[in-house]
């Protein structure tokens, strides 16, 4: 059996709520919802061009995170 790498945000709620960024096991990489958000502050406000590139650099970074490209 493979073993479970999880990728952590760092935010306080995610050990109460059981969330990570990313999933590893093995070679499949699952990455949970992401949000155009920074703590409780949202970023780029009406801007979904904006907020949907700062997305993917969140899960962009994720993937490489659990050594994925």
């Amino acid at each position: 059996m493979s073993k479970r790498i999880n990728i952590s945000t760092g935010t306080p709620w995610e050990d109460q709520v059981g969330f990570s960024r990313a999933v590893r096991v093995g070679n499949c990489i699952e990455v949970a919802g992401t949000a155009a958000a920074d703590g409780d502050e949202i970023m780029f406000p009406y801007e979904p061009y904006e907020q949907t590139h700062y997305i993917l650099l969140k899960i962009k970074q994720a993937i490489e995170d659990a050594g994925g490209s």
